[in-house]
């Protein structure tokens, strides 16, 4: 029964086509119908042909487009940390520079004679430490001769050989000396104190010279140069130009929140691949990185979280402040079936809305396959899942659309059993009907 209707339904769409035929060639007045008929909806046309084309066992990636923004991976003002005339630049706006580059002169003549001074004064405190170790050595030799002549005169006074006026006095003259032997080691400690002093506005003065030239702090691209040689620029305040690092680079973009849970989970199983183009098509092979950022709150007034991917740009093929097109590449899946584009009819189908694909055997007809799809960013087909029935498919056919235009929609033939599908792809699950019951 069921190869009977199959039957009528082709008869159905090849006498059409034979009437149509055989009315132009009898009546003029058709035959202006005739060729409005062969693509239009004004008239019936011939018979359309129906290219079959076999469902394909690929690797399918599973994947997210998005537009993003490139980032630059820092971005680095320099800025003059001591006041002067900038007397010399080393590079041109635009080159590229290396850490550690020289970049800029700042007039060092007055911190060069500030150091001299400093240097000068230290040198004096030296010599003024010196005078006072030895102050220091006289004064306690001779603390110590007055002490010992005082012990002496102690011992004849004792004996009743000299008086006792004579042994006080001696007694004194130590005590006197020995508060002279104490004065000299603190002056000794004061140049001490003062050379240190010096030491270290030598080595404050030294720093500030050092800053008189300026050197790029990281690898980069230069900017826009804001003060020419001649111009006095003040000490954090002027700022001379900005440096980008553009290797590596970031590019920023948003993803519906839907996605959140399946980026997480493929993000826990390893690095995932970010795909960035630019969007003046310059190149065809996007460029590669790896997604590194995960913002931590999701945007409630647009219901899309931020992600971040590193590249390293090895090439400055990405550009910071630029528009790309990214695909994040969360998965690849393995095995899945997949049919040619054209094959999938979409619309109010005249058998049933939604996407299609029309499955047929070797002897005809097998019935009508509802299509899933992967997120494969328009690269190669549509399907998914696993149709164990062996159908083959694909090409163009002519199928008719809700409102009787003829499209052009895709048909699969097949030379299979009517196995059931399974999975994300085709829906046919039990027998294969053939479209006339469908």
């Amino acid at each position: 029964m069921k190869l009977e209707i199959c039957l009528v339904c082709l008869l159905s769409l090849i006498l059409p086509g034979c009437t149509n035929t055989a009315a132009s060639g009898d009546d003029p007045a058709t035959k202006k119908g005739g060729k409005k008929g062969k693509g239009g909806r004004g008239g019936e046309g011939g018979p359309v042909p129906v290219v079959a084309a076999s469902v394909l066992e690929k690797s399918v990636p599973i994947e997210v487009s998005a537009v993003g923004n490139v980032e630059a991976y820092s971005t680095i003002n320099v800025v003059p940390q001591i006041s002067g005339q900038l007397t010399q630049i080393y590079f041109r706006e635009g080159d590229f520079v290396q850490k550690g580059e020289k970049l800029f002169t700042i007039d060092p003549s007055q911190l060069e004679a500030q150091v001299a001074q400093a240097e000068a004064n230290l040198a004096r405190d030296e010599a003024l430490l010196s005078q006072s170790e030895a102050n220091l050595a006289k004064d306690s030799a001779g603390e110590k001769y007055a002490r010992d002549q005082a012990v002496r005169y102690a011992k004849l006074f004792a004996e009743g050989i000299v008086s006792k006026e004579q042994g006080d006095q001696l007694a004194s003259t130590a005590d006197s000396l020995a508060q002279g032997v104490r004065a000299d080691k603190a002056a000794g400690d004061s140049m001490r104190a003062q050379m240190r002093a010096d030491q270290a506005a030598i080595r404050n003065l030294k720093v500030q010279l050092a800053y008189t030239t300026i050197s790029s702090p990281i690898d980069g691209r230069t900017g826009n140069l804001t003060v020419k040689p001649g111009n006095v620029v003040n000490a954090n305040v002027s700022s001379l130009m900005s440096i980008t690092q553009v290797q590596p680079i970031y590019v920023t973009f948003s993803v519906p929140e839907t996605h959140l849970s399946e980026v997480r989970r493929y993000m826990a199983q390893g690095k995932l691949t970010v795909e960035a183009t630019p969007q003046d098509g310059s190149t065809d092979k996007p460029a590669q990185g790896v997604l590194t950022f995960v913002d931590n709150n999701v945007d409630s007034t647009t219901g899309t979280i931020k992600l971040k991917g590193t590249f390293p740009n090895p090439g400055r093929q990405l550009w910071p402040g630029e528009y790309v097109n990214v695909v994040l590449r969360m998965a690849v899946r393995q095995n899945a079936l997949v049919v040619p584009n054209q094959a999938v009819q979409t619309g109010q189908l005249r058998l049933a809305p939604g996407s299609r694909v029309q499955i047929g055997g070797p002897n005809g007809p097998a019935g009508t396959g509802r299509g899933g799809s992967f997120r494969s960013g328009g690269r190669g087909g549509k399907g998914g899942g696993r149709d164990r029935g062996g159908e083959d498919g694909g090409g163009q056919g002519g199928a008719k659309s809700a409102d009787g235009g003829a499209t052009q929609d895709s048909a699969i033939t097949g030379h299979g059993g009517a196995g059931s599908g399974r999975g994300n792809g085709f829906k046919d699950q039990g027998k294969r009907r053939p479209p006339a019951e469908q």
